[in-house]
Order: structure tokens, then sequence, then C-alpha cells
């Protein structure tokens, strides 16, 4: 007998209103990212504030806050859609290129909306002549808690599903898509990775992120917060993989686990492959950070 968790009765929506031919719906995915959004920016203030987390001071004004915010919206919602157009689906889009602007229809890119915030944390760097590396801290410091309230509204919503399992915490999917499982008969449970990765990317990197910043001083050492978030995120990602159900666009018959590489019988996904670099630059920040932090102390 198959031992596994339905699915929960969530609607994606948390409510709808239809007034005549206008109607709007909100979802869980739209809260995720304005939750996220908030605590994040509360945090960031709260780190700004209090000039004994920070080797002189911090980089920004408290009153430039809402202008940092403003270029990481900007930053996540074009490079996380140019991301995914370019990573995961070029093909379709190149043959669609009205599709691309349409983000309310799903097709978002982690990897492709950090590239989009580091090159807004740049701009705005230049903008107000802050340091750039102490204001990537105060961003990785809080993204963790995006990827963890969105990795919960992806399980709510039924989405990125985990690949097929027998274990008792699998979850019996409603997509009729999930349940395509030609190695599997009768219902077929999958992992929940969604809730995987946001244990993994979202609440341990976060806990850690902000202990560290607020209660054992690295926002003093700036890049070393920026380091650990891409080591942490491209290691948890990078874990999960092998439990996720990669996109659809990469399986094929003879490649029935997604690889976009494959060697020695085995493989990596894109999401893999994309987290690698992330990891070693991660560790190369934090060498960075490490080096010149010793030798602003030598310099007394």
């Amino acid at each position: 007998m198959l031992l596994a968790i339905p699915f929960p009765n969530i609607s994606p929506e948390i409510f709808s209103v239809e007034l005549g031919p206008i109607s709007f719906a909100l979802r869980w995915y739209a809260v995720a990212y304005i939750v996220g959004f908030i605590f994040g920016y509360l945090m960031v203030r709260a780190a700004v504030t209090r000039d004994h987390l920070w080797r002189v001071c911090a980089p920004i004004e408290k009153t430039e806050l809402d202008d940092l915010l403003v270029y990481i919206v900007i930053g996540v919602i074009i490079g996380g859609r140019i991301g995914f157009v370019l990573f995961y689906q070029p093909q379709f889009y190149w043959e669609n290129p009205l599709e691309i602007p349409k983000i309310w229809t799903g097709g978002m890119s982690f990897h492709g909306g950090l590239i989009g915030v580091m090159i807004a944390l740049i701009t705005f760097s230049i903008v107000k002549k802050a340091q750039f590396l102490s204001v990537s801290d105060l961003l990785g410091m809080v993204t963790p808690v995006g990827l963890l309230l969105g990795r919960v509204a992806n399980f709510i919503n039924g989405e990125l599903w985990g690949r097929p399992t027998d274990v008792p915490w699998g979850v019996i999917f409603p997509d009729l898509r999930s349940q395509i499982c030609p190695e599997v008969s009768g219902l077929c449970a999958r992992h929940p990775s969604q809730l995987y990765e946001a244990f993994l990317e979202g609440a341990v990197l976060l806990a850690l992120l902000l202990f560290l910043a607020f209660f054992r001083g690295w926002l003093k050492v700036p890049g070393k917060i920026t380091g650990l978030f891409l080591v942490g995120y491209g290691v948890g990602r990078f874990i999960v993989e092998f439990f996720r159900q990669a996109d659809p666009q990469f399986i094929t018959p003879d490649n029935p686990w997604g690889h976009v590489i494959e060697f020695l019988g085995t493989g990596v996904t894109m999401g893999q492959l994309l987290s690698l670099p992330m990891v070693v630059l991660g560790l190369l920040v934090i060498a960075y950070a490490e080096f010149a932090n010793r030798r602003h102390l030598a310099r007394g």
C-alpha cells in the first residue's frame, strides 16, 4: 500500500473578486513576494539604523531605503524574466517574442533574478556613492525570506514538484502531469521538493545570516554575508535538485532526469549547472572579504 500525503486542499487564490467584466484575484505567490519585500525592508532598516553593526557606519541612510527597494524590484522582475527566457525556454520565446513581457503567465528564474539584482545594486551603489559589497550584504542577509515564502507558494500552487518517491512524506499532487510516472503503477507520489528548498535555502540560510549579521559582527567585513549567501543558496539548490523534477523541456525518454550535461552515467540539471558558479563566486567573495579585512586591520 502506498504511504503518501494527499495534497492539502488550499486554493492558489486567497480570494477573488468579479465586478462585471473585471476580475481580480489575490494569489499566495503575490503575497509571498509582498511579505518578503516587507520583511526584508524591515530587517534592512533595522541594520542600517544600528551603527555598531558596521565597521564605521551603515553604507546607506534610512531615507535611501525606498530608492533601494525600487532598484531591487526592477532587478528582480526584469532579471528573473530574462533569465527564465534564456535559461529554460529560449526556443519558445524566440518564436513567440510577444510572450516575454507577460510575467503574469508565470516563468521566473532565481538565477536570472540574482543577476538582475546584482546589476541593480551596482547601479544603485554608483548613483548613491555607496560601498557595493556592504549594500549587497544587506540584500543577501534578507533574500532567503523571499525564497522561503516563494517556495511555500510554489507548493500551494502545486508546481515545481519533485521526483517520484516512495518515502512516507511523498505528496500526491493534483496536477495530472505529476501522475505521468512510467515506472510507477497506481498513484504517483512525489518529493515535496518545494518545501525542501523552503527549509534549506529559506529558513536555515535566513536564520544563519541574520545571526551572523546581528550577533557576530559579519557586517563589519564587507562581502562576507554576500559570499555566504551565494554559497548557501548554491549548495542548498544543488542538493535539492537531486529530488526535484527537472523542467519538461529537458526531459526525454533517454534522459528522464533532465540532465543538461551527462557524464559517467550521471549528470547535472540546469539548476545544478547554474548553482555551481554561485558556490565558486561565493567562496571567492568570502576570501576577498577576509583578505581586505586583514589589510584594513594591518593598517590600523
